[in-house]
C-alpha cells in the first residue's frame, strides 16, 4: 500500500515535514496555532482541520517511511 514511499529518499521527506510544519514562518507557524485552537477547543471550522491534517501529512509519511524501514531491515 505505501510502495510509494520506498521510491522517495530521505532528505526530500525532512525537508517536506519540516517545511511545512514551519510555514508560514511569520508571525505563527499554522501548526502552532492550530494545535493550540485544539487544546482551546476551538478547533472546529473544516478548513482548520483540514490545514491541521495537510501541516502534518509529510511528518506522517515520514514516519510511515521510518516504520517500514525499520521493520523490512529486521526482517
Amino acid at each position: 500500500m505505501f510502495s510509494f514511499l520506498d521510491k522517495i529518499e530521505y532528505p526530500l521527506l525532512i525537508i517536506a515535514a519540516v517545511l511545512m510544519l514551519l510555514a508560514p514562518f511569520t508571525p505563527m507557524p499554522h501548526v502552532v496555532e492550530k494545535l493550540i485552537m485544539l487544546k482551546e477547543g476551538t478547533l472546529k471550522k473544516a478548513i482548520d482541520i483540514f490545514d491541521l491534517f495537510y501541516h502534518f501529512v509529510p511528518l506522517a509519511l515520514l514516519i510511515i517511511k521510518l516504520i517500514r524501514d525499520y521493520n523490512i531491515s529486521k526482517a
